[in-house]
């Protein structure tokens, strides 16, 4: 860490107006985790009074937008953050996944072309709609190879998200008040697999330290119900993709890392003004409706997300144990009131957005016993 970095302070900063509890909590509780493995003081939540004069390292939860947004919290690159930065708000969203259905389909302002070239391999079968008129010709071309997914594409945690079976579903879909809107903000649409595994893959760049991990997130119940992101199993290397891919790891591993390689390396070609010190995506690998095994990059999160805890964690190791080679990491999400596990650390216990409770915590165990 350079004598500049040294100054810094550690801050969090909720961006959405309004957030829930648990997410401004859980921001705060990294910060303050996050400063304290870097030596630095914890600031608190970003306040521009109080902020004005400081040189900040920023923990948003999530990616800046715009070059106004970014001038105003003084962040100039990414060692300013654990985060990112976009020019456009649709860039840091799914949208950036897949193509349009014709050159001539309408599309937000700043939109790359040569993003949807570079990772048409590494991603399943998919067009990205932002007008009502191209919805129906969208899904025409796609349903013809089966069920599709629709996904908003700002929302997170599956939240939102249904499968369509027909084209007599879609348009009874596309008939309800709130179509309009729905498509205008941006809908992806791609082919919906079963048995499906997600893979997490990613980089972190905090300070002077760089880690590189791989693992698997899974699915729980939230108090309506509703299967929503409940944890991450994480297998995390000091240094980069190189180092982890010298671990021995099985081939549909392997194929996650190498997609969201191109991945990551395709937003930097097609998006120049883009960057991040967090950098995660998931990948999905399953059958599609013809029962062929499919694998591809589902979307990224230049931001805190659910795994944050987890890879904090992993830091907090790697500084105790310089010699470490890798460490296994868990953060978890229950909304079960319960204990914490022997040996836990818990992030979060309180309220949730859509339940009255909700419990994070992260576990770490040694990669070789």
């Amino acid at each position: 860490m350079t004598p500049t970095q040294r100054k810094k302070i550690v801050v969090a900063h909720s961006t959405r107006e309004g957030a829930p509890q648990h997410e401004v909590e859980t921001n705060r509780a990294l910060a303050r985790w996050l400063a304290q493995i870097l030596g630095l003081k914890f600031g608190g939540s970003y306040d521009p009074q109080l902020h004005a004069d400081r040189e900040l390292y920023l923990l948003p939860t999530q990616t800046l937008v715009g070059a106004a947004q970014a001038l105003k919290l003084k962040v100039n690159g990414s060692q300013d953050l654990w985060g990112g930065y976009v020019d456009h708000d649709f860039i840091c969203t799914k949208a950036i996944t897949h193509g349009l259905l014709s050159p001539e389909a309408t599309a937000p302002e700043g939109w790359s072309s040569l993003f949807g070239e570079r990772v048409r391999n590494v991603v399943l079968d998919g067009l990205s709609v932002f007008a009502l008129q191209d919805a129906l010709p969208a899904a025409t071309r796609l349903l013809y190879s089966g069920p599709i997914r629709l996904k908003p594409v700002n929302a997170c945690a599956g939240r939102g998200q249904e499968v369509i079976h027909s084209l007599d579903e879609f348009e009874a879909l596309l008939a309800r008040p709130e179509a309009a809107k729905l498509f205008t903000e941006g809908v992806v649409l791609e082919q919906d697999l079963h048995g499906v595994i997600t893979h997490s893959v990613g980089q972190s760049f905090i300070g002077d330290y760089v880690f590189s991990y791989c693992g698997e997130q899974y699915l729980t119940q939230d108090g309506q119900g509703e299967e929503v992101y409940g944890g991450s199993n994480l297998l995390v290397v000091p240094g980069y993709y190189g180092d982890l891919l010298k671990l021995e790891l099985p081939d549909d591993v392997r194929q996650a890392i190498e997609q969201a390689q191109v991945f990551d390396t395709a937003a930097d070609e097609a998006y120049p003004g883009f960057y991040a010190s967090r950098r995660n995506y998931d990948i999905a690998q399953g059958l599609d409706s013809e029962g062929q095994r499919r694998s591809g990059v589902l979307e990224q999160s230049w931001r805190m997300g659910g795994a944050s805890s987890a890879e904090v964690a992993a830091l907090q190791s790697f500084v105790n144990n310089p010699g470490l080679r890798a460490i296994h990491v868990s953060s978890v999400e229950t909304y079960v009131d319960q204990l914490l596990p022997a040996d836990a650390i818990e992030v979060y216990r309180g309220p949730a957005e859509n339940s009255d409770f909700l419990l994070k915590y992260v576990t770490v165990k040694s990669y070789d016993g």
